[in-house]
């Protein structure tokens, strides 16, 4: 039987859409219609996951994986809010739920992530690259973000299957949290990097390999290639010599070099 991708990714946005209703044009009226589709939505899970090879019965991985739901949803609001926090064109956290791509994409993540850890199969990459076709941002679901995980645009990011990310961090577009290349026999240790709590990484960062610690506190400045640790408290930049000239003649173009 073939994989449901395409269910999945469905399923993936009514479970959005129940967690925050706000995402969707007609909000449930009532809390029964809510208990209905919470059941409808576990029974649809149930079925999906008949085509796979689970180490569990079906109805027991979907009874987890909707047990988990409330966590993921408080999770969530934490993402939401620092986002809202850290962005001033956001006008709250409604607006940051229903049109941000960095809050969609964060969102998926952690539904992939559960997956995940209930070692279910596939479908946690399958609701990755979904969210990586509809953002541009790559987050792999075995990543671990903590909590007020914040993207500001985002488009670009990628972050690894063993990267960790602590509390209260927030990373600009193009970062990627990587790994350094290891031969596939050694595909089971940790490769990507740990980013501790408070740590801000600006545009076009590249961090990489599992031993790689940015400790907290920290800036990352944009367009840094930084492949070792660095103690809490660091400004890490990289440094352009830029200079613009103009020429004598009034009507010529200025002149850039880096």
């Amino acid at each position: 039987m073939p994989l449901p991708g395409a269910a999945w990714c469905r399923l993936s946005e009514q479970l959005l859409g129940l967690l925050f209703p706000e995402r969707i044009e007609r909000p449930f009226s009532t809390e029964d219609a809510v208990a209905a589709t919470l059941l409808q939505l576990e029974a649809d899970m149930r079925v999906l996951l008949l085509a796979l090879p689970l180490t569990e019965r079906p109805a027991e991985v979907a009874a987890r994986f909707f047990a988990a739901l409330p966590q993921v949803r408080e999770l969530l609001l934490l993402d939401a809010a620092a986002i809202a926090a850290a962005d001033p064109a956001a006008h709250g956290v409604t607006e940051v739920i229903r049109t941000y791509p960095g809050f969609y994409a964060i969102a998926l993540h952690r539904l992939a992530h559960t997956l995940y850890q209930l070692q279910v199969p596939q479908l946690p990459r399958i609701i990755s690259e979904y969210a990586h076709t509809q953002t541009g941002i790559d987050i792999h679901p075995g990543a671990l973000i903590g909590p007020s995980f914040c993207i500001d645009h985002g488009t670009g990011i990628v972050i690894g299957e063993t990267a960790v990310i602590g509390a209260h961090v927030k990373v600009f577009q193009g970062v990627t949290l990587g790994a350094l290349s290891v031969a596939k026999h050694l595909q089971g240790i940790k490769r990507h990097p740990t980013i501790e709590a408070n740590v801000v990484i600006y545009a076009g960062a590249t961090i990489l390999g599992g031993s790689t610690v940015v400790g907290s506190h920290s800036i990352i400045g944009g367009n840094v290639w930084l492949t070792e640790s660095v103690p809490s408290h660091s400004r890490v930049y990289h440094r352009a010599q830029i200079h613009v000239t103009r020429s004598e003649d009034p009507n010529a173009d200025l002149t850039f070099s880096i």
